[in-house]
């Protein structure tokens, strides 16, 4: 079996997200929003190594909060860089040299399901690198100026990127090397730029990334669609509910079920 690990950037500004908090830690029903994101990773026994990304600033509190936690998912804590590259750079030195491929998941990406990681993962292992991605769908405008449309632009051939984004190790340290002035986006782009192919996976619209308010409420009616049990959540040893709040509260055994 191959190993893997996986890192969670989750060191971002948060520059669109309202209401104080840095996305990636806001809840979503009864867990942090990067607790959702690892959690799907940390119960498969191919990933034997778990990293997140946290900006020096953020680190006090971040251990502080999540304290009862991080045994539990038996996750490492890094410190960010001023980018999502310097980041996951930074948390791609700590992985054991004995790991094969390293997955890069979005710490605000909470709603990846098993399937998904396991065909993103078989598609890594037979070519090297790969990630999830789905088809675009609407109809492309160019903008110009004063927001007035420029130019329609083809959607044929165009995907939206998707995590985690998983990479032979070996293939992504040299990547991060040869990277020289690129300042890439995502990891993808760091391997094209060595010439080495990256298979696209067909993802799921569900996979969503959580940037604003909004999408942080798309999460929570997009997890009806996606396995979840509410009730589970709330007694799960990573949830952030306090079990005496739902003591005493009968438990709807179809809502178990369902």
């Amino acid at each position: 079996m191959s190993s893997f690990a996986v890192i969670l950037p989750a060191a971002g500004q948060s520059s669109r997200f309202r209401g104080g908090r840095k996305k990636p830690f806001v809840d979503l029903k009864g867990r942090a929003v990067w607790i959702r994101s690892l959690e799907a990773f940390v119960t498969r026994d191919d990933v034997v190594q778990a990293l997140v990304v946290v900006a020096q600033q953020d680190l006090e509190e971040f251990r502080e909060r999540f304290k009862a936690n991080l045994p539990f998912l038996d996750v490492e804590v890094v410190v960010g860089g001023a980018t999502r590259m310097e980041s996951v750079g930074n948390a791609l030195e700590l992985v054991r040299p004995e790991i094969e491929y390293v997955a890069v998941h979005d710490a605000a990406r909470p709603l990846v399901a098993a399937k998904w990681i396991d065909d993103v993962f078989a598609a890594a292992i037979v070519h090297g690198a790969a990630i999830p991605a789905v088809r675009v769908a609407s109809t492309l405008k160019r903008e110009g100026e004063a927001g007035m449309i420029e130019a329609t632009v083809s959607r044929d051939g165009l995907w939206a990127a998707q995590t985690p984004q998983v990479v032979r190790r070996e293939l992504l340290i040299e990547a991060y090397a040869e990277r020289g002035e690129l300042v890439a986006t995502d990891e993808a782009q760091l391997v094209e730029q060595l010439g080495h192919p990256v298979k696209l996976v067909p993802g799921s619209p569900m996979n969503i990334k959580i940037s604003t308010n909004e999408d942080l409420e798309m999460a929570r009616s997009l997890m009806k669609a996606v396995p979840q049990d509410d009730m589970l959540d709330r007694l799960h040893p990573f949830s952030e509910v306090d079990p005496k709040s739902i003591k005493d509260k009968p438990l709807d055994f179809d809502q178990l079920i369902d």
